[in-house]
């Protein structure tokens, strides 16, 4: 585990390793599983579960690098030191500009780490004799002796992290390999990549599958030991959002409303108590990747890595690393009495902002305590007003925002004036109300980039609701003067903002993964 908290680790395993079966449960066992080979069929329950521990380990590396795709490439962060030509400066600027090539490591490590995991889950599901045919999960007879109470629970499980990565992969680069079972290094080499909808089929049998097979289980109803696990909630969740991203707005209103009346969840009455390390797995996270302290191997890499580079022991120990730095526009997007400010940005100086959502103290680098939330209770309510007002906005989806921001401090929307204010922007002045779809849009995608900021949601809101290429043009704008001016070489705005196609909106795929393949040639995405 801690080849992860090496910016420049070099990766020596390939899509056809295994992952290492670590525990990062909080409340279930913690130490190491090397038992079990993943070479080998599973025989029984606990060598599936174990194995099935270490998926739930395999999230970590590539949420490591998952911040530069997200938050880095959208308009809530920039390169801290842009005019620095250290090669893993170097390596944030072109992600930052969008001038990547194929041979960015920090790509390839994020492809990389995707996929040992998904090969992991697939060892876990052949066990159980799951299979993808014909567009849906089939199961027979599998190799693993286990009641079906435990068989159903693990699928479920393992169904959702798989439908997971391939959320993430499809939407960060479009056609990749759809690997639905274990394969061998021979056969990798003759897999094309999928088009876009077949992965989206895939995600869907997934998810749809799992829903069918989970328990069903309330927040209250979940025993303490499987807080940390995705259960049916977070299936259905994810579910929503892939039909919201496939614009099936009433599949996914179907699936939100069952969350909202049905799930036990909620939101917490304090913003601030959503992330706080006393407060873990708390009734708003419906999924995140856990992480605990202690020198196990286990501790978050956030608290460091987004501390402010020089710092000392002034934000946190043994120094930050100073990466994920917010925009000028993220430092005055909030209103005053706004709680969410104070939650989400600190000022180390007048000049140096820093991401504090994910800070707690260590005692070793790299080792905090903090979950990363992939799924919260305001997303649910955040997308349902997404699938009832983005094309006609009515009082309940105002009403739907409206209960995220009065959680927040924040001043209600109305629903008889215009949201004032910038393309896409808080209002500075002026009345905080809607009267219209687009008003509503703009006023959505704000309440989305507040709500979830650094939480590497907004790059895939911005693609999803918005014209993306758009606000990243108008985000070099308003950095230029006082940011994109320092870099080395020096570049010009217009063509800065020219980088920026959609073609471009796309990671490119890694050339080594092109590299490594002598049997078929597997492209490369447009622009690249």
């Amino acid at each position: 585990m801690n080849k992860i908290l090496k910016h420049n680790k070099k990766l020596l395993a390939s899509i056809f390793l295994s992952v290492s079966l670590v525990s990062c449960q909080k409340s279930i066992d913690l130490q190491p599983i090397s038992n079990v080979g993943a070479e080998d069929y599973y025989k029984n329950f606990n060598e599936v579960s174990s194995a099935l521990t270490g998926c739930y380990s395999g999230l970590h590396k590539p949420l490591y690098n998952e911040w530069m795709f997200t938050e880095l490439r959208s308009d809530n962060s920039k390169q801290g030191v842009p005019n620095s030509t250290n090669v893993a400066n170097a390596e944030l600027n072109a992600l930052d500009m969008f001038t990547l090539n194929p041979f960015h490591e920090r790509v390839y490590d994020y492809w990389l780490d995707t996929y040992n995991n998904i090969r992991a889950i697939n060892y876990v599901l052949r066990s159980l004799g799951v299979k993808y045919e014909n567009k849906e999960i089939v199961v027979s007879n599998g190799t693993a002796e286990m009641s079906d109470v435990q068989r159903n629970k693990i699928m479920g499980e393992a169904l959702f992290l798989r439908a997971y990565h391939y959320f993430n992969l499809v939407r960060l680069f479009g056609g990749v390999f759809l690997v639905d079972k274990p394969v061998s290094p021979q056969e990798a080499k003759l897999i094309q990549r999928s088009s876009v909808n077949d992965l989206y089929d895939f995600i869907v049998a997934d998810l749809k599958k799992a829903n069918e097979v989970f328990p069903h289980l309330t927040f209250a109803t979940i025993p303490q030991a499987d807080l940390g696990r995705a259960n049916i909630w977070s299936s259905k969740s994810l579910l929503a959002k892939v039909y919201l991203t496939l614009g099936q707005k009433n599949e996914s209103l179907i699936l939100l409303n069952d969350v909202i009346n049905n799930s036990g969840y909620g939101l917490v009455s304090s913003y601030s108590d959503v992330f706080s390390i006393s407060n873990e797995m708390n009734k708003e996270i419906i999924f995140a990747i856990r992480y605990k302290a202690g020198g196990l191997g286990l501790g978050s890499p956030f608290a460091n890595l987004f501390a402010p580079t020089g710092s000392g022991n002034a934000v946190v120990n043994n120094d930050g690393n100073g990466y994920n730095f917010p925009t000028e526009e993220m430092k005055t997007i909030y209103k005053v009495g706004d709680l969410r400010k104070d939650v989400t940005i600190a000022q180390y100086t007048a000049t140096r902002p820093y991401v504090k959502k994910f800070l707690s103290q260590v005692s070793l680098r790299y080792d905090a305590e903090n979950d990363f939330p992939i799924i919260r209770y305001s997303d649910i309510l955040l997308m349902k007003a997404e699938a009832l007002g983005y094309d006609n906005a009515d009082g309940e989806s105002v009403a739907l925002i409206n209960q995220v921001r009065t959680r927040a401090g924040a001043l209600d929307y109305g629903s008889n004036t215009d949201f004032a204010g910038k393309l896409y922007k808080y209002p500075s002045s002026g009345t905080e109300s809607l009267s219209n779809a687009e008003s509503f849009r703009k006023a959505l995608l704000n309440e989305r980039r507040i709500e979830f900021a650094f939480e590497n949601q907004r790059y895939f809101d911005i693609m999803r609701q918005s014209d993306a290429v758009e606000i990243i043009k108008n985000h070099f704008a308003e950095e230029f003067a006082n940011h994109y001016v320092n870099i080395i070489p020096p570049i010009t705005l217009s063509a800065l903002q020219a980088n920026v196609t959609k073609d471009r909106l796309l990671l490119p795929i890694p050339q080594k993964e092109r590299d490594k393949n002598d049997q078929i040639d597997i492209g490369q995405n447009p622009g690249y």
